[in-house]
């Protein structure tokens, strides 16, 4: 049983910066905790959220080199997603040699990687792809960004919000009433008209709020009070859903034996029903060198979740590099 651990004190970085990585992209990225602790990188979720100052909270401040980054068009990295034809170069294959780039620039060997919701997606696609870099892995409210899963966050869990699931629905326009949702808000959020992109965007992430909300005292997200950070979040999202993350279907299950030296924690809420246990599950069973926990009082993201990971990572803290 592991103990829990509310989070650590907030903290500031003691460096920071903008690293070009082609396309025309910078990434941010920025060091806090001990600069000769045990590398740790967290990913953010969304995909298109971006990392706050809550993020470093996760890790021991005394023990960790902490590194975060704010994935391609959202946050503080440059340029921000205004125009569809940036996507072309956003991509889960961009993404993972922005993160190789920046272990090279930070001249880390390897680090332990700890990834929530999308992030859990990411950090399996990188680590498949560089082993020899990842120490080890913590992975909450696991995803793999399947096509299936994408059916299911998108159109099957509205069985659970009936109501807030028909408002999504409703909102698409007759002329694009015969493709997917995800496929429909994909076009309406780069509509020439700004009103209906915006509404299109309000409407996508009320749909967000509401699936993740199945856990007692949820609040909705204030990011999402934001009209621009609404807008920019929902194309990021609907861009790697509706292209399954741009990986083949079941990869990242597929070839998870190439995990196997790897140390991992899955941990995953009982009421997460925006990505349900069953991924995980089949995650661990094929990666027997991993640990599932089930957090039976969470969701996605909410509960005793933050402080399971905590402790985890605090259990990391000797073993990390």
């Amino acid at each position: 049983m592991v103990s829990r651990q509310v989070r650590y004190p907030d903290i500031e970085p003691y460096d920071q910066g903008l690293l070009a990585v082609g396309d025309g992209n910078s990434i941010y990225w920025e060091c806090s905790g001990n600069p000769k602790g045990k590398p740790a990188v967290f990913l953010h979720g969304g995909p298109g959220s971006g990392c706050t100052s809550r993020d470093r909270c996760y890790f021991d401040p005394e023990s960790y080199r902490i590194i975060l980054l704010d994935q391609r068009g959202c946050g503080r990295s440059q340029p921000l997603l205004n125009h569809r034809s940036q996507l072309e170069f956003n991509t889960t294959q961009h993404l993972i040699r922005d993160l190789e780039s920046i272990r090279a620039h930070l001249s880390i060997e390897r680090w332990l990687m700890l990834g929530v919701s999308w992030g859990t997606t990411l950090v399996l696609a990188y680590a498949q792809a560089h082993p020899q870099r990842v120490a080890a892995l913590v992975l909450a409210c696991v995803t793999t960004t399947s096509r299936r899963e994408v059916e299911w966050i998108t159109c099957d869990v509205g069985r659970i919000f009936p109501q807030q699931w028909e408002r999504l629905a409703s909102h698409i326009p007759t002329s694009l009433k015969g493709m997917r949702i995800v496929d429909a808000y994909a076009s309406l959020l780069f509509d020439d008209d700004p009103s209906v992109s915006a509404a299109a965007a309000a409407e996508w992430c009320a749909w967000e709020d509401s699936h993740v909300s199945l856990v007692p005292g949820h609040a909705p997200s204030r990011r999402f009070l934001n009209p621009d950070f609404r807008l920019r979040f929902a194309r990021i999202v609907t861009h790697y859903w509706r292209h399954a993350a741009f990986l083949e279907d079941d990869q990242l299950l597929r070839n998870v034996a190439s995990l196997t030296a790897i140390p991992g924690v899955l941990l995953h809420g009982r009421y997460d029903v925006s990505s349900p246990l069953e991924t995980a599950w089949q995650l661990h069973r094929r990666w027997p060198e991993s640990e599932l926990r089930v957090v039976d009082d969470s969701g996605h993201g909410y509960g005793s979740l933050s402080e399971h990971v905590i402790a985890t990572l605090n259990q990391f803290r000797a073993t990390a590099t």
